[in-house]
């Protein structure tokens, strides 16, 4: 017999469901979503199977007072989320490639190296263990994509070296705050690129451009 789940991986109530969409209600009533960011989001309550299918749902709004079974809906990702999740300390690509991505405990300090090959280190719904992390970012004739969420404070100081080692246009605007996660991106590029890029959690926005395709 397989032992228990991990908690953040655990199937979700029709309860829990319900507490998760009146905070989406509450905050749409308080103009911290739009209609439409209301409707993607409740769709996505609804459809959500596992606990840690509802963190990219709530993880910009204040959830306090919500207590689910095993795990509880987080304001930001480093917070109240089940200390089982994977930890990874560093990742390597040759000739070849790495993710991490997902929910997944980062280290105070992260090393990546790629060559000839590519790593993408995903920190939007990862576990920050400390308020400031490091990604030591080195590649050779190699890529590297560092992707954060708006609520992370992150800071840039690697160099390239017939390269390119610099943050990328943001894809979604930041909303930074005094209780941001820190995360300071470092090293080189040699004759390859680390590029640092701000996205919208995984998920959101794809019904409204599923819509707007449609002509609604």
């Amino acid at each position: 017999m397989e032992g228990n789940p991990e908690p953040h991986r655990m199937r979700i109530s029709d309860e829990d469901r319900h507490k998760v969409a009146e905070v989406l209600r509450e905050a749409a009533g308080e103009g911290r979503l739009d209609l439409d960011e209301l409707d993607e989001r409740l769709e996505a309550t609804y459809a959500a199977k596992t606990y840690a299918d509802l963190v990219p749902i709530t993880v910009d709004l204040p959830t306090k007072g919500i207590e689910l079974a095993s795990s509880s809906v987080p304001e930001r990702p480093a917070a109240n989320l089940p200390v089982s999740a994977p930890r990874h300390n560093a990742s390597f690509a040759f000739m070849g490639g790495q993710d991490r991505k997902g929910v997944w405990q980062v280290a105070e300090s992260h090393t990546a190296f790629a060559m000839m090959g590519g790593i993408d280190i995903d920190l939007r719904q990862a576990i920050f263990t400390a308020a400031e992390t490091t990604i030591v970012a080195n590649t050779v004739m190699g890529g590297i994509d560092v992707i954060v969420n708006q609520h992370t404070h992150v800071i840039v100081s690697g160099v390239g070296i017939m390269g390119d080692f610099s943050q990328g246009r943001d894809r979604v605007e930041p909303d930074l705050g005094p209780d941001s996660p820190v995360v300071r991106v470092k090293g080189f590029a040699l004759m390859g690129g680390v590029t640092v890029v701000r996205k919208p959690m995984p998920g959101e926005g794809r019904g409204r451009d599923r819509r707007h395709r449609l002509g609604h």
